[in-house]
């Protein structure tokens, strides 16, 4: 029965902890979960938290590559970090760039799905078109030379593959409404991000199917950025819409740096965890020393600077985040008052709800892929299995420092 996995130890259900509960997989599917052991004839694996493997919705690389850098070399390196660090399924996430470099990107990406095995990392569940379409003004650290504002022919060739699950374009952009419409016809998770969109434009893109919002308070409109666009009377933007409309989720980088603890507790305080992900929003610089790196492209990616601790652009600008989501969970779970079941499921099963995915990831439940994590009592990742097949924490495609 070598093809048998049980695991002992509190098991993160969605709803609640089941101390001393029993996670029984086989084939690389669970079978079993409860307090007794299903399989009386198989030594279980023991861990202090036995949790669902951690999802990514927004996620642009690690260990000194980028996504973009349009490799499969680059997206397995990727890949691999990000399942050191308790991440089993991700969606790798365009920047702005050409279109050649947007499809190599996305032709590696498929090319390491179609060819997956555990010890490739992370499995990629599809693409997060994201870049180019954003707001002049809100481009963040992405390389502007490639943001430009939605191109049909272009945009209707990448939503037409398969592997692309997620599109994201800035609400106020001439085209998006037309984008979000042949998106929500090919069965994509719209988003709006990079935005300095007011409410009445937001309220335009709901109808059209966008239904979350990108790093909430990060490259988004606010009340003063709207004052700066237009004037008095102030508008309302993308944060309110968010926290009036229930049909609207969003997403934090809960990595300590980009938003404060008060802010990640009113975000769920707020929001809630069915409406609130988190995401890493990891760059190139996880797990890497500090240094100079790009942010995307490897060959035409903006200049940015890890300190060790978050990455900037040369001015000083926050930069997007250079931390695992193991990294997300805790400083969630030390800055919130939610329970730790509800902190592991906005970084499992929400996001997986949100993309789509749920049926096979997640949770603990029967049925689902045995993507399951060992967690200590401090959260730190100590073993990960990706269908049922241990990965190498070893050899995760850490970059020496």
């Amino acid at each position: 029965m070598s093809d048998v996995l049980v695991f002992k130890g509190d098991l993160v259900l969605p709803d609640r902890i089941l101390e001393g509960g029993h996670v029984a997989c086989r084939n690389g599917r669970i079978t079993h979960v409860g307090v007794e052991n299903s399989f009386r004839n198989v030594e279980a694996i023991e861990g202090k938290y036995i949790s669902p493997g951690y999802v990514d919705i927004h996620v642009h690389g690690g260990a000194n590559a980028d996504y973009m850098d349009g490799d499969s070399d680059a997206v397995l390196t990727s890949n691999r970090c990000h399942a050191r660090h308790g991440t089993t399924t991700l969606f790798p996430t365009t920047t702005t760039g050409t279109r050649q470099e947007l499809d190599a990107m996305i032709s590696a990406c498929q090319a390491v799905q179609n060819s997956w095995r555990s010890s490739d990392g992370a499995r990629i569940a599809g693409v997060h078109f994201y870049g180019p379409y954003f707001a002049e003004d809100k481009v963040g650290v992405h390389p502007v030379e490639g943001r430009r504002d939605p191109v049909r022919e272009e945009y209707e060739y990448f939503l037409r593959k398969s592997i692309v699950r997620i599109a994201t374009c800035a609400a106020e952009l001439p085209g998006a409404l037309d984008f979000y419409r042949f998106a929500q016809r090919f069965g994509c998770f719209i988003t709006c991000g990079h935005s300095n969109a007011h409410w009445g434009e937001l309220e335009r893109g709901f109808a059209e199917g966008v239904r979350h919002v990108d790093h909430f308070w990060c490259a988004m409109s606010s009340v003063s950025s709207l004052r700066a666009r237009f004037g008095t009377p102030m508008r309302a933007g993308m944060e309110q819409y968010v926290l009036h409309n229930e049909d609207m989720s969003t997403e934090v980088i809960a990595d300590g740096y980009h938003l404060s603890d008060e802010l990640l507790k009113f975000a769920y305080d707020m929001i809630g965890q069915y409406r609130l992900c988190l995401v890493t929003d990891a760059n190139r610089a996880l797990d890497c020393p500090p240094g100079e790196y790009r942010f995307g492209p490897q060959g035409s990616g903006s200049i940015v600077i890890s300190d060790g601790n978050t990455v900037s652009d040369p001015n000083g600008g926050l930069a997007s985040s250079m931390h695992g989501m193991d990294h997300m969970v805790r400083t969630m779970a030390s800055a919130t008052s939610a329970p730790l079941h509800t902190t592991i499921r906005m970084a499992s099963l929400t996001p997986a709800e949100l993309a789509g995915i749920s049926a096979d990831h997640g949770s603990l439940e029967v049925g689902k892929t045995a993507d399951v994590l060992l967690l200590s009592y401090d959260l730190e990742i100590e073993d990960v299995y990706l269908g049922g097949e241990k990965f190498d924490l070893q050899d995760g495609g850490k970059t020496p420092g």
